[in-house]
């Protein structure tokens, strides 16, 4: 998966009408990290098929385990539903793309070499997509250690219902916030008052 995911600079990951269409449609947009992240939560039919073609390559898999793969890149962000996997699957199959080998209820899926072609035809694309959901996930990971109290110092009066209803409402405004493709500034500011919450959790100044 390294290759998939490498570091390499937005601009070589974002080249081709295709990759700025996506962005488009996803809502891209300058953010913190210096290449945005995702406003949405969804691939279109097409761009997942892509996406599974590039798991497929790496090695042959369920349906199941590429839900979890893509879940485990983005951290959580992003588990694409059964109804979206398993058609975009059969799509694959159908058009040549990937292959089936089934073992009772269960059914393996290989990249074919039609599937290996396309997925080379939107490799950068394919990468941008896995990039975006792995800074995201690891973006959203600071976030949740934010969130984080230390539950073992009993000398701290702490109201457990409080903590957990403002953590609630924190989330609740951050991710309202993210998806509603802030600007720069906005994105600038959100991080300054994240940053202040952590430093005053950890009791620094």
């Amino acid at each position: 998966m390294h290759h998939l995911l490498s570091s390499r600079g937005c601009a070589q990951r974002v080249r081709g009408s295709h990759v700025s269409q996506f962005m488009r449609s996803v809502g891209h947009g300058p953010g913190l990290g210096g290449c945005g992240f995702f406003g949405v939560r969804k691939l279109g039919a097409g761009d997942l098929q892509l996406v599974i073609l590039a798991l497929l390559a790496e090695s042959p898999r369920h349906g199941y385990e590429i839900i979890k793969t893509l879940e485990m890149i983005s951290n959580g962000f992003y588990a694409p539903s059964p109804g979206m996997v398993y058609p975009a699957l059969t799509y694959l199959e159908k058009v040549g793309d990937a292959s089936v080998e089934s073992k009772g209820s269960k059914k393996l899926y290989r990249i074919t070499g039609l599937g290996l072609a396309r997925l080379e035809e939107n490799r950068a694309f394919v990468d941008a997509v896995l990039a975006h959901l792995a800074r995201l996930g690891r973006k959203l990971e600071r976030v949740r250690q934010v969130f984080a109290l230390d539950q073992s110092n009993t000398d701290v009066d702490v109201n457990p219902v409080a903590v957990d209803k403002a953590e609630r409402e924190l989330h609740a405004a951050l991710t309202a916030k993210l998806n509603a493709s802030p600007s720069v500034e906005e994105l600038t500011r959100v991080a300054e008052v994240l940053q202040r919450a952590t430093h005053e959790l950890r009791g620094k100044k």
